[in-house]
């Protein structure tokens, strides 16, 4: 019997030492350099006091409000409870369960052969000694879902910064291709009053009068649709922030109004890719995900294998009959049960199988989403470039057509000129002026964009946790 026992168990032990599994993370394939330019050269502040160099306390007082808002946020955050709620279950599997019970009764006993009433209490132990590492792989990959799910939740919180910030600059940007059509429909405006009453006079033929007043009408029109489309960026303010329209639109009145980027950089870009990628939550959570599905192969290996479980119990019972009491006190150790594992029609294997396709499946994500990574840094920092590249042509543009503008104005007011020039004129320094306007936007619309790619200053801490984190203004 003992060498029956002792062949047993040096199955266990090779067939243990046989288990493996793929490898719990994978080379990310990021490129060795950016192709793009770095903005400032890459040594410029952190990501994480990048909202404070806007100096605009009407962003960041939105950027609250959406975190508080946003349900994004709110379901990473029931994510990572739950991850955190398994993770507890994982870890308890590795440990003895003990549970209590308790009953009492009267009735006839036959073995005293009267009616008696007997009182019983005990503890129950079990435990499943984890011969081949399943519910420590368990444990691993409930562990490496929580960090990640952590790392989630960091992400949506960048996230909604981002879109809050975006919406934000385009109600800016907005406001200020607003002025721009202001200005050009008074200016119209006044060109019509003007030319009506020099036709009235008879001094200009009435088909000038008609064009400038055609003119006039037109401006109006492009004032109100801007007028719109800065009413709708409010709006969605409001659903973003939850803020009541009214008080959103006195915030909006009594901040300063940001019209330009900042020309200093607002934060650093690693030099090399592999780095940034470190601060990419997404990224971290994808990694972290391989890490979890190599742990529910080693899982599924594991279940194909025997099984070796202990259990014991205490109790204690009192009988009483005819005003005697009896107690009979009980205790165990046993039984050491094992199970193997003979036919179950390729269940475990093909749960193997599954797994590994799960693994192959996040391994690949993983690279995936650190291509995509790669790629959104690239972008953000192309468009950062170019948009830096034009102000200066642009703001150049508009002081040029301003001065033809003057002076074709000048030129008409002095009869020299005819109103189908001026109103050329007029329209080449629109065009500039809302190019300008427009380009500031997507120089802050670039930065936004960058912050967004580069992770938003969030780093892998294994002690960061979702109740401790600074809120998404200040990261």
């Amino acid at each position: 019997m003992t060498k029956t026992w002792s062949l047993a168990v040096l199955s266990l032990v090779l067939t243990a030492c046989a288990t493996t599994t793929p490898p719990a993370s994978v080379p990310p394939e990021a490129p060795t350099q950016w192709h793009a330019p770095l903005p400032h050269g890459g040594t410029l502040e952190q990501l994480s006091t990048w909202w404070a160099r806007w100096d605009d306390p009407a962003l960041t007082q939105l950027l609250d409000a959406a975190q508080q808002a946003s349900p994004t946020l709110a379901s990473a955050r029931s994510r990572v409870e739950q991850a955190r709620a398994t993770r507890t279950s994982a870890e308890a599997a590795l440990l003895p369960s003990l549970d209590a019970n308790a009953s009492s009764s009267r009735g006839f006993n036959e073995t005293l052969g009267a009616v008696a009433t007997t009182h019983q209490a005990g503890l129950q132990a079990a435990w499943e000694i984890d011969l081949f590492g399943g519910n420590r792989a368990a444990r691993m990959a409930a562990e490496a879902r929580y960090t990640g799910a952590q790392a989630a939740w960091h992400d949506a919180r960048v996230a909604v910064a981002a879109e809050t910030a975006s919406r934000y600059n385009s109600l800016r940007t907005c406001e200020a291709l607003l002025k721009v059509a202001q200005a050009d429909a008074a200016s119209r405006s006044e060109t019509a009053r003007l030319t009506g009453l020099s036709a009235d006079a008879g001094f200009q033929p009435p088909a000038t009068a008609a064009l400038a007043r055609a003119s006039s009408a037109d401006a109006q029109g492009r004032l109100a649709q801007q007028q719109a489309l800065c009413d709708i960026d409010v709006k969605a303010l409001v659903a973003l922030t939850a803020w009541q329209e009214p008080a959103l639109r006195q915030l909006l009145a009594s901040a300063r109004p940001v019209t330009t980027a900042p020309q200093a950089g607002l934060f650093t870009i690693h030099t090399l890719p592999a780095q940034l990628l470190a601060q990419r939550p997404d990224v971290f959570n994808a990694e972290r995900e391989v890490a979890a599905a190599s742990a529910d192969v080693g899982n599924a290996q594991a279940q194909r294998y025997p099984r070796l479980s202990l259990n014991g119990s205490v109790g204690v019972a009192q009988v009483r009959t005819g005003g005697v009491s009896t107690s009979l006190d009980t205790w165990s150790i046993g039984p050491l049960a094992l199970t193997l594992p003979l036919f179950d029609g390729g269940r475990r294997a093909a749960n193997v199988d599954a797994a590994q396709a799960r693994y192959d499946e996040a391994a690949a994500l993983y690279r995936a989403r650190v291509r995509q990574a790669v790629r959104e840094v690239e972008e953000a920092l192309v468009q950062l470039q170019a948009t830096d590249a034009r102000s200066g042509h642009a703001q150049r543009a508009v002081d040029g057509y301003q001065a033809s503008f003057q002076g074709t104005q000048a030129r008409f007011d002095a009869g020299l000129a005819s109103l189908v020039e001026l109103e050329d004129a007029r329209r080449t320094l629109l065009a500039a002026q809302t190019t300008a306007a427009s380009l500031q936007g997507e120089r802050m619309a670039a930065w936004i964009y960058l912050y967004r790619a580069a992770g938003g200053g969030w780093e892998a801490q294994p002690t960061t946790s979702v109740q401790t984190a600074t809120p998404a203004s200040r990261s």
